[in-house]
Formats: structure tokens, sequence, C-alpha cells
């Protein structure tokens, strides 16, 4: 397992906790900015991010050490200021990560969970993505590997500076003063996730907003206009999944029906939001042309479900390192939900839940070194993913039933295979 993503899990039932709070406060002052199915949707983004990052899965096309190795031209004494330059490094390089996923299709595809809610809050902090699988951060890290910033101080710091971006994610806290000139403050963000015209593609900065300034991408909060929140191609799902790679998919099938050869090569580097002009018409996307008069996405959720996703996930996020348990249950739950399919069983879809209980549960308490708490724990997880399926796809029949299953769950089983 990779240390970031171990620190990460340390701190995600910190984030959830802190979720939940703002949620209460929200209610509290009759201001909620939180909608409970967009938020299990967002918790779900950081379980299914956590996953990766705790698997490592991902290949940097050069790595940070071989970079000091061969560049550094001046050593900087061990001392408070390797940090300060590795932090300051960081953000640099945050900035022109970020602003290149604003900019570049292919890149988009990175980015897009982060901005897919329709909300401004703590918890869209945690959609985080699972599609960069390769990284080029390390390029921009070339100012640290210059004054000779070692890898393991780079591995303190970054997970820092990702917490330190976290608060920032609200509406509740306005503007502060001085503070506005110097860092990444919530009226700043609030911008950044904005879809007015107004807004779209400012402030990329991550903990400093004097990048925006210098580089010409700052825009101030404006009371005369009120941020609207999202995507202009609404995702229109809660599926982390789904959202995940529906840019991909999108580009995948223009640079297949498109016609022209030079637009199949093109489409991933050009500017975000373009498309191959045969296909603007001939295959429609929707988007937001007036971003005051739209209907937000929502679905309606019996509340003793809400409070069973939320369990799920917070238990989610407590036994994660213990991937392996994934495997098991999983792989039960799939044969079950083939057996419901060809015997054509009509019987509630949590009798795949309850089934794998009995023999999840039997199976591991056979094997004197499994604690048996975890087993229970997983089945809850598992009911969960369930019941997340059938609220986002409405299911009625099995093949939905199957298709939300394996778009919601079977990708972290088959990661947690290859991890094994």
């Amino acid at each position: 397992m990779e240390t970031y993503g171990k620190i990460l899990i340390i701190a995600m039932p910190l984030f959830l906790l802190l979720v939940l709070l703002e949620k209460w406060y929200g209610w509290r002052k009759g201001n909620d900015t939180v909608r409970t199915m967009d938020m299990i949707s967002s918790l779900s983004s950081g379980v299914t991010n956590s996953t990766k990052d705790v698997l490592g899965l991902s290949l940097a096309i050069i790595s940070y050490s071989w970079l000091v190795e061969n560049l550094t031209i001046y050593q900087v004494q061990s001392s408070w200021l390797l940090y300060v330059i590795a932090f300051l490094a960081l953000d640099f390089a945050g900035y022109w990560v970020h602003r290149l996923a604003h900019t570049v299709n292919f890149f988009w595809n990175n980015h897009i969970v982060h901005h897919s809610s329709e909300e401004f809050n703590l918890a869209c902090a945690l959609r985080q993505s699972i599609s960069v699988y390769f990284r080029i951060y390390a390029f921009l890290l070339i100012p640290a590997a210059m004054f000779g910033v070692p890898q393991q101080v780079i591995a303190v710091v970054a997970p820092l500076h990702l917490f330190a971006q976290f608060w920032y994610h609200t509406q509740h806290i306005h503007k502060m003063g001085w503070l506005e000139y110097i860092i990444v403050t919530p009226a700043h963000h609030r911008v950044h996730h904005a879809i007015n015209p107004e807004y779209l593609d400012k402030n990329y900065g991550q903990i400093f907003i004097f990048w925006d300034r210098m580089f010409g991408t700052f825009q101030e909060e404006s009371p005369a206009i009120p941020a609207v929140y999202g995507v202009t191609r609404p995702v229109r799902t809660w599926n982390p999944i789904k959202i995940n790679f529906m840019h991909l998919w999108l580009l995948m099938k223009d640079a297949w029906h498109t016609q022209s050869w030079k637009d199949k090569l093109r489409v991933w580097l050009m500017p975000l939001g373009w498309r191959p002009a045969d296909l603007v018409e001939k295959y429609p996307v929707y988007k937001i042309e007036d971003v005051y008069h739209f209907e937000k996405y929502d679905t309606p959720a019996p509340k003793g479900m809400i409070i069973y996703l939320l369990l799920s996930n917070t238990i989610k996020e407590s036994i994660l390192p213990e991937l392996h348990y994934f495997l098991l249950g999983g792989l039960i739950s799939t044969i079950l939900l083939f057996l419901l399919v060809f015997l054509k069983i009509k019987a509630s879809i949590h009798l795949v839940g309850i089934s794998s209980l009995t023999v999840f549960v039997g199976a591991l308490s056979l094997h004197f070194e499994v604690n048996v708490i975890y087993s229970f724990a997983f089945l809850v997880v598992l009911n969960g993913l369930v019941a997340t399926s059938r609220l986002e796809l409405k299911a009625h029949t099995y093949k939905e039933i199957l298709f939300g299953f394996f778009t919601g769950f079977l990708p972290q089983l088959v990661l947690t295979y290859f991890w094994l």
C-alpha cells in the first residue's frame, strides 16, 4: 500500500464528521446546503478514490526521485526551508495541473467528478477521481528537484497540501478580509465551482490565490452574480463510477463516429467541450444554456434507505484497508445475482444481501484468523451498494439490478483481485 493512501484513509473519518457537522449547522441556521443523496454520492466517490490510492494504481511518466538525482543544482540543507519549498512547489504544480484539466478535453475526465455536484459543500471536496492512472505531476515539480528537496519530504507535505484544500468547500464562510489576497478562500472556490459564464475557468489555485492573480485567471465573487454549481453538461447520476468515465466515453464515441481522421486524433487534445463538427447535430449532447433555469438532478429516497447508505459509506471508510474482504463477498454476490436472473426468482432485491450475509459470515467464521466483526461490516457495505444501485436506476428488473451492481461495485472488486 502507498503511504499516501494510508494517510488518506486515516483522514476520511474526520472528513465525514465535518461533512455531517456542516449539514447539521446548515439545518440549524435554515440554510442547508447539503442534499442528502448528493452527499452520499460524494462520500462514495471518496471511498472509490481512496481504494485506488491504497492500491497504488497509477503510473508516473517520470518519477520525482529521478528528477532529484539528475536536476539538483543547489542542495538546500535539511531545515524548515525544505518544507516551505516543497509546499510552494506542490502548489505551483497543482495550479497548472488543475488548469490543464479545465482546458484540455482528455484531462477533464480526471477532474469532472470533482465538479459534478450541483451543490457546493464540504462533501464535494471528497469527490476525487479514480481515472487518473498516468501522472505528469512530477514534471511540474522540477523547481523542488532543482533545490534537492528529497522524495521523503514531498511524501510528507503532499497529503498536508491536499487536506488543506478541504475546508474552503463551503457556502457558510463569507469573505475573509486581507486573506483574500493570499490564500484560496471559500469565496474564491465558489467562483471556481460555478458554471455562470462570468465565473467559468477561473481561480485554479489550490492553497495560494496569487498564482491566479499572476497568470490572469483570477475572478472575484460578486453578490450580483449568485454562483450556480455543477458542470454545463450535467452528469444526471449519483453513481461515482459512471461519473468518473462518462467524459472519456464521450470522447471515445466521438473519435469513433467522426468521419475525419484528423478529428479522431485531435478530439483528445482540443479545448474542453470541443467536438467534431459532423457530430454536433448528429449526436447531440445536452448542455445547460441558461444556468438560472434548469432542473437539478434528484431522485426520491425513503428515509430508511438514506440512513442505511450513510451507514454503509461510514463502514466502508472504516474498513477500507481490509480490501481482501471485498473479494469473497463480491464473488458470492455475483453468483447469487446470476442465480436470481437465471431462475427468474421474483424476490426482493435485498434477498441478495440476506443470502450473502448467511454465506459470507459462515465462510469467514470458519477461518480462525478472520475477525467476525469485519464479516458483518462487509455485509452492511454490500447491502448499501445493492441499495444504491436500486435507488440510482429505480430498478424493477434484474437486468437493471445487474447493471447497477457491475457499474457500481465490480470495478472495486477487480481492483482488489489485482491487488491480491
